[in-house]
């Protein structure tokens, strides 16, 4: 070969190679994709804004940083309530909430965060894995753009903060109580004059008198919160919340623009993050009650028998008038209310037949 064919061969395999390496690099750089997640909690908000922050870096970590999320709390990029919206519109990418929030999109939506005397958390995740509640997720929300998943779960709640006692129906009638949902519909039938407000919200409405009660999620999170500060009595068992989900929402075209790799991170990292988070409330609680109990003074209260069974009739008379609004929330509700009742027979023979038993009065304490 001449000198002169192979410095113009190099030439053009330098050139060839340069451009390869041009287009390689944006083509890197496009398959790592930052998403925004707007969530419906105060920043940092122990069990709600940690596991937000948490399911961001499962993601993050588990993409290898191919998909890095950035979480925004309430308020920062818009308001907790507009969340849905958010993502609907692909303002951001993903959220990070409750369902029962989106009900002025839909009553169905209530059926995959929390519904009265409703289903646990256990049995929340058996009835969207395995009885078909998270195709009909899918269809409810894919009318909003969205694709919708579990990402976490609070267990069971409790009935709330009052500054007077609850001994009947009738000391409901008026009671300004914040309380989101199917719950808060259950409260109005009976009297009770309900209200939705985010979390930030509920403590200085409290402090000011706005409102008389509420109910926000548990021990742990209501010590954070300090509402022993403000309230006196704190009832359960909570009728309105017995296991609920809170659900991550992914824009849909967004989610139909990944690689089924990508999709497969997401869903494994909420997977994990759901069972995760439910076992921190469940480790958190306990102590968090002695705590209020013991050390803040708190009157632990319960409802009697007599009320339970009030708000339990009211609740099946709300959940059954919710269905009947639309076809898909009829869809949902018949769904729903089959597994409930499948459910409740095999706990009557498994848990709480087993919950019963542990609580017979045999020796079993450390030594």
């Amino acid at each position: 070969m001449k000198r002169r064919e192979f410095l113009s061969g190099a030439a053009v395999a330098g050139a060839g190679a340069a451009a390869a390496s041009t287009l390689a690099t944006p083509a890197i750089a496009q398959d790592r994709r930052e998403l925004k997640m707007v969530t419906t909690w105060p920043k940092n908000f122990p069990g709600l804004g940690t596991s937000a922050e948490r399911l961001a870096q499962r993601i993050t970590a588990m993409s290898g940083g191919r998909l890095t999320v950035k979480v925004f709390a309430a308020g920062e990029l818009v308001p907790p309530f507009e969340a849905f919206d958010a993502v609907s519109s692909g303002t951001a990418e993903l959220y990070h909430g409750a369902e029962y929030y989106w009900q002025g999109k839909s009553k169905a939506f209530n059926f995959f965060a929390a519904v009265p005397f409703g289903l646990t958390a256990t049995e929340m995740s058996s009835w969207i894995h395995h009885a078909g509640g998270q195709a009909l997720w899918d269809e409810l929300s894919a009318g909003f753009n969205i694709k919708p998943m579990m990402v976490a779960n609070t267990g069971v709640q409790m009935g709330g903060w009052f500054n007077k006692e609850i001994n009947s129906l009738e000391d409901y009638k008026g009671l300004k109580i914040r309380m989101p949902g199917l719950g808060g519909e259950v409260l109005r039938r009976i009297g009770a004059a309900a209200v939705s407000l985010p979390g930030g919200e509920i403590f200085p409405a409290l402090q000011s008198g706005a409102i008389d009660a509420t109910e926000w999620v548990g021990p742990w999170n209501d010590l954070a919160f300090g509402f022993y500060k403000v309230a006196k009595y704190y009832y359960y068992p909570g009728f309105h919340e017995p296991g609920t989900t809170l659900s991550g929402g992914v824009n849909l075209d967004v989610w139909n623009s990944l690689s089924d790799e990508d999709k497969a991170i997401i869903e494994a990292a909420a997977t994990a993050e759901n069972d995760y988070s439910l076992a921190e409330f469940n480790a958190r609680n306990g102590d968090a009650l002695d705590t209020l109990v013991n050390e803040h003074g708190v009157e632990l209260r319960k409802f009697s028998n007599d009320v339970m069974t009030a708000i339990g009739t009211a609740a099946g008379e709300v959940v059954a008038e919710v269905a009947a609004e639309d076809p898909m929330t009829q869809k949902v509700y018949d769904s729903f209310i089959d597994f409930r009742a499948k459910a409740m027979g095999w706990a009557r023979i498994a848990d709480q037949a087993y919950w019963n038993a542990r609580e017979l009065p045999y020796e079993y304490t450390k030594g």
